[in-house]
C-alpha cells in the first residue's frame, strides 16, 4: 500500500539521519576537542571543516580560521600545522610548520589527547541520557540461563559432530555464572566472552571453563568449543532460556478452547519445564492428537489448562497463539556503561593480538559495519542508537590513543621520543613513517570493509534457517 511504502521510506530516511548524526557526530566531537584545545593554547588553526571532501561553502572568521562545510557529512577535520611539524593527513596545510612558532611538549600532548577526551565526554553525556530514559532489553537477553542444549552442531565443512555442550553435560536450566573465571552478566556477554576466549588444551584445542549453577549447587565444567559458521566463531551448542508470553489468542482455536488468555506465561507441558521455543513447538508437534496439560502463570498465579488435540498442519500444530517477548527497562549508571564498554574494547584488542584466541582482523567492523549497526539500531529504538554511540565513542577514544603513527597516540609517541632525545624527530622520518602507516591503515580498512560488505550481503540474502538441532535426548523439533 502507498501509505506502507511512505512509512517505510520515512523510517529509512530517519534511520539514515540518525546514522549521520551519531556516527558523524562522534568524529566531529573528536575533531572539536582538538580545535578547542588548540585555540585555548594559542595554536594556529588553519581550517575547521564539518564533513569531508570538496567544500560546499566556506568562510574565514576574524580569528583567521577557515570554516567550511563539506559534502561528505560524516564528521570533520581540523588542520593544525604546529602539531606534528609535518603536513596533516587530512589535507595539506597552507602555511609550513617551520614558519610558525614551536609549541611545547605539554601543549602538544594536551591538544592530541583532547580528541579522545571529548569522545569520552560525549559518551558520558549519552550515558547519562540512557541512565535517565532507560535501555529496553528483552528478558531473553537479560539472562544467563541455558534454555536449550543441542545434540549436534555443523562445522564449516558441513560435517556434523556432537555439540561441545552436550558432551560436557550442560543441561537446560543451568545458569552460567562465569566463563574462564570472568563473571557473566547476560547472554550477549556470555557470547562475547566465549568468542574472545583464548583457553586451549595442550594439543591446541579451544577450551573454556563454565562456572555453572544447578539446583543451588555451583561447580566448574570444562567445555571444548568448536568453530562454526561463516565467521568461524567459537560455539558450544546452547541457546538462552526464553519466556512464552501469550500476546493474542485466536477465537475458536485450541488455545482458546483451553482457556488461554493474553498475558498468560506458559512454563511447562505435561509437567516438563519448557525454556526454548524449539522444545515447546517440538513437543506440541509430536503428538497433535493427544491433549496436553499446560502449566501457566496468570498474574503470577499458577494454573493448569488442558490443551485439546490440535489439527495437523505442514508447519506443526496450529495453536492459535501469538507470543510476545518479555521486555524490561534497564537504568545502568553512566560510569558502569563507560567502564563496560572500555573493558569490552580492551578485551577485543587483547584477543586480537593473542595467538591462542580465534579472533582475527576479519572479525572487526569498519565504517561500513559500524554504519550498518547504527542503521539497524535506528530501525528498532533510538535508545539503542544512544547505547551503540556510547560504545563507538569509548572505542574510538581508546583506539585513537594507541601508539600507532597517524593516530593521535602515534603523534604523542613521536612527541615523547623527541622530548626524551632533546630534539624533535626529523620531519622527513616522521613523514615517511606516517605515509607507510597511512597505506597500511587504508589497506586494513579496505580489508575489514570487504568482510563488512560480505556479512551485510549474507544477512540480506539469508534464506529461512533450517530447523534447529534437536535437544540432547529429544526428538527433532519443529521450526
Amino acid at each position: 500500500m502507498p501509505s506502507d511504502l511512505l512509512q517505510s521510506v520515512a523510517s529509512s530516511l530517519w534511520s539514515i539521519v540518525l546514522v549521520i548524526l551519531f556516527l558523524g557526530g562522534s568524529i566531529f566531537v573528536h575533531e572539536l576537542g582538538h580545535f578547542l584545545a588548540a585555540r585555548r593554547r594559542g595554536m594556529r588553526v588553519e581550517r575547521f571543516s564539518i564533513g569531508f571532501g570538496p567544500k560546499i561553502f566556506a568562510w574565514r572568521g576574524r580569528d583567521g580560521v577557515e570554516y567550511r562545510v563539506s559534502w561528505l557529512p560524516l564528521g570533520g577535520y581540523v588542520i593544525l600545522p604546529q602539531l606534528t611539524g609535518v603536513p596533516m593527513v587530512e589535507c595539506e596545510a597552507e602555511i609550513e610548520a617551520s614558519r610558525l612558532p614551536p609549541v611545547g611538549y605539554g601543549t602538544r600532548m594536551l591538544v592530541l589527547a583532547a580528541g579522545a577526551m571529548f569522545n569520552v565526554l560525549f559518551a558520558f553525556v549519552l550515558a547519562c541520557i540512557v541512565w535517565r530514559v532507560g535501555l529496553p532489553t528483552s528478558t531473553d537477553l537479560d539472562t544467563t540461563k541455558i534454555g536449550l542444549v543441542v545434540s549436534t552442531i555443523t562445522l564449516p565443512d558441513r560435517t556434523t559432530v556432537p555439540s561441545p555442550a552436550s558432551e560436557a553435560g550442560l543441561q537446560p536450566g543451568d545458569i552460567v555464572r562465569a566463563i574462564d573465571g570472568r563473571r557473566i552478566t547476560d547472554w550477549p556477554d556470555l557470547q562475547q566472552t566465549l568468542y574472545m576466549g583464548s583457553g586451549r588444551t595442550a594439543d591446541g584445542r579451544p577450551r573454556a571453563v563454565f562456572t555453572i549453577e544447578r539446583a543451588g549447587r555451583t561447580f566448574d565444567v570444562a567445555v571444548y568449543p568448536r568453530r562454526t559458521g561463516d565467521d568461524g566463531l567459537r560455539t558450544v551448542g546452547i541457546a538462552q532460556a526464553e519466556e512464552f508470553i501469550v500476546a493474542e489468542v485466536k477465537s475458536g482455536s485450541p488455545a482458546a478452547q483451553a482457556g488461554l488468555m493474553p498475558g498468560d506465561r506458559i512454563v511447562a507441558l505435561d509437567g516438563r519445564t519448557v525454556l526454548n521455543s524449539s522444545v515447546l513447538f517440538g513437543s506440541l508437534r509430536r503428538n497433535p492428537d493427544q491433549p496436553v496439560a499446560l502449566a501457566v502463570l496468570r498474574a503470577d498465579r499458577p494454573l493448569v489448562l488442558t490443551l485439546p488435540p490440535r489439527p495437523r498442519t505442514p508447519n506443526g500444530a496450529d495453536l492459535g497463539i501469538a507470543f510476545r517477548k518479555g521486555f524490561k527497562l534497564l537504568h545502568p549508571d553512566p560510569f558502569s556503561q563507560l567502564a563496560d564498554d572500555a573493558a569490552m574494547t580492551f578485551r577485543m584488542l587483547a584477543a586480537l593480538v593473542n595467538p591462542r584466541s580465534d579472533v582475527s582482523v576479519s572479525d572487526l567492523s569498519g565504517p561500513v559495519g559500524i554504519a550498518s549497526a547504527f542503521y539497524a539500531a535506528a530501525q528498532t529504538d533510538i535508545r539503542l542508537v544512544l547505547w551503540f554511540a556510547i560504545l563507538v565513542n569509548v572505542s574510538f577514544a581508546i583506539l585513537n590513543l594507541l601508539p600507532i603513527p597517524v593516530f593521535d597516540g602515534g603523534h604523542m609517541l613521536f612527541a615523547t621520543i623527541g622530548r626524551l632525545r632533546g630534539r624533535s624527530l626529523p620531519p622527513e622520518f616522521v613523514m615517511i613513517v606516517q605515509s607507510v602507516f597511512v597505506v597500511l591503515i587504508i589497506s586494513l580498512f579496505a580489508y575489514v570493509t570487504l568482510f563488512d560488505v560480505r556479512r551485510i550481503s549474507r544477512d540480506n540474502r539469508a534464506e529461512p534457517a533450517p530447523p534447529p538441532a534437536a535437544p540432547a535426548g529429544a526428538e527433532p523439533a519443529a521450526p
